[in-house]
C-alpha cells in the first residue's frame, strides 16, 4: 500500500448465495481525500461500503486502511483504528440533548475532559449553539442529521463514511451540508455514497462510480456526466428500473 492511501482494497469480491455483488474490485483513495460512490440500484457500491467497515464480511480480496490489513476485523475494531460511520438512518439518542449525545459519543474515545473538549468543538463546528440543550428528537430531520455528523466527528476518525446525508433534507440543509462536508474533510479523508447528482457536483470531488459489483469509471463529476458508458447505466437508470 502507498504511504500516500489511506484506503485500499485488492480484488475485494463478496458474494451472496450465486450472486456476486461486489466482483474483484481494486480501489485505492489518497489521504485527505474526498470520494464519492454513486451508482444505480444494485451496482454493489452500499455492500463495498459495509464491507470496508465490517458490517459485512468478504468473500474475498482484501481491505486495507492506514496501513493495517482490516479484511475480516469486527466493526467496533475498525471504529478504534479509525474509521467513522454516518449511516442514512441517525443513530441518535432522541431522549438526550444535542450535547449529551455528542458527549457520549466523544467519550468512546477520549477521557472526560477530552470529550468535553470535543463536544465543545463540535458544538462550533456545526453550529449548534442554539440547540445544545434540546433533545435531540425534538429537531428537524437535517438537524438531526448533523448531530449524527457530529457524534463521529467527535471521535476524530481518519477516515469517515457517510451513506446518503442528504437523505431526506430540504435544499437549503442541503446546502450547509456541502459545507459540513468540506469542514469534516478538512480534518480526515471522507467518502459519501450518495444518489443525489447535483449534490455531488457542488462537492467538486472525484468521482468512482459502480455497476454491477465493479468500478465503471473514475473521474471528476463533469467528465463521469459525460461519459456514455454512465448515461447508459446510471443517468439513464430509469429505462432499466
Amino acid at each position: 500500500m502507498s504511504q500516500e492511501s489511506v484506503l485500499e482494497t485488492q480484488s475485494l469480491e463478496k458474494w451472496f448465495g450465486g450472486v456476486r455483488a461486489v466482483a474483484g474490485v481494486d480501489f485505492r483513495m489518497r489521504r485527505g481525500e474526498l470520494r464519492c460512490l454513486i451508482g444505480p440500484n444494485g451496482a454493489g457500491k452500499s455492500t463495498f461500503f459495509k464491507l470496508v467497515t465490517g458490517q459485512l464480511r468478504a468473500s474475498g480480496g482484501r481491505i486495507i486502511f492506514d496501513g493495517q490489513e482490516i479484511t475480516g476485523r469486527a466493526p467496533h475494531t475498525i471504529g478504534r483504528l479509525g474509521i467513522g460511520i454516518k449511516n442514512q438512518v441517525p443513530s441518535v439518542f432522541e431522549g438526550l440533548s444535542v450535547a449529551e449525545n455528542l458527549w457520549l459519543a466523544a467519550r468512546l474515545r477520549h477521557s472526560t475532559t477530552g470529550a468535553r473538549v470535543a463536544v465543545e468543538e463540535m458544538i462550533y463546528r456545526l453550529n449548534l449553539g442554539n440547540v445544545a440543550k434540546q433533545t435531540v428528537g425534538t429537531l428537524a430531520h437535517g438537524m438531526r442529521q448533523w448531530v449524527d455528523i457530529g457524534m463521529v466527528m467527535a471521535q476524530r476518525p481518519k477516515l469517515m463514511l457517510l451513506d446518503e446525508p442528504t437523505a431526506g433534507m430540504a435544499a437549503e440543509e442541503i446546502e450547509r451540508t456541502v459545507e459540513l462536508i468540506r469542514v469534516i474533510n478538512s480534518d480526515a479523508s471522507v467518502v459519501v455514497v450518495e444518489h443525489d447528482m447535483e449534490f455531488i457536483r457542488r462537492l467538486n470531488s472525484f468521482v468512482t462510480v459502480f455497476h454491477q459489483g465493479r468500478i465503471l469509471v473514475e473521474d471528476v463529476m463533469d467528465n463521469v456526466q459525460r461519459d456514455p458508458r454512465v448515461r447508459e447505466v446510471y443517468l439513464g437508470r430509469s429505462r432499466h428500473t
